[in-house]
């Protein structure tokens, strides 16, 4: 990823936030050509607080049949984003898109049937427990649970590289920095997040 030093973040917690909030990402890869798989990502720490990510995709896919221990893969997560106008600039110029985005190289570890079971289980409860009536991995049966992880590939990404982009108009100077803001409150929900997003840096520079 492509990161000018205006827009380069080194905010672990933003990452964590990003990763949390947009954690159906792209796993890529490219042992044998290149391959991308959208999949469920889970950001997750060991005992000395060493972050690693966990996710799954189907045996079936063609992704899974070529990667193995040791092999590099890229973790693409696209945070919030959203258009803005050139119009909002009191001088003519080009339109943007303003975004947060986190990149993640890192090493697979395959996953062993607990860990899959385990990393199954964390991922379900985490959003079943907003459901009305939550389905957990233990109300399915072990055996059920079991039967259907024959069709799953766990892995583990353990990171080498972390890259984290936060594009959010530092680059404008002040009227027209307030005057997107002005726009973006006032447009969709990821228009509304980006100027949330801005009035914080603003906030956090002064």
């Amino acid at each position: 990823m492509f990161i000018p030093k205006l827009y380069k973040s080194e905010d672990y917690n933003l990452m964590k936030e990003i990763i949390r909030e947009h954690s159906f990402a792209l796993l890529i890869s490219s042992v044998d050509k290149i391959r991308a798989t959208h999949s469920m990502m889970m950001l997750n720490e060991d005992d000395t607080k060493n972050v690693y990510i966990e996710t799954h995709i189907s045996k079936a896919n063609p992704q899974a049949k070529t990667l193995k221990n040791g092999d590099e893969v890229l973790c693409d997560f696209l945070g919030a984003h959203t258009y803005i106008s050139s119009s909002w600039y009191d001088h003519v110029n080009v339109s943007t898109w303003n975004y947060e985005a986190v990149q993640i190289y890192g090493k697979v570890e395959l996953m062993n049937p607990e860990e899959l079971y385990h990393h199954l289980d964390k991922l379900t409860s985490k959003y079943e427990k907003f459901q009305q009536c939550p389905m957990m991995v233990e109300n399915m049966g072990k055996e059920f649970v079991e039967k259907e992880m024959k069709g799953a590939f766990g892995l583990k990404i353990i990171p080498t590289e972390i890259f984290i982009k936060q594009k959010l108009s530092q680059n404008r100077k002040e009227n027209d920095f307030k005057n997107i803001i002005s726009n973006l409150e006032n447009s969709d929900e990821n228009g509304k997040k980006i100027a949330d997003k801005m009035k914080l840096l603003k906030n956090n520079t002064l």
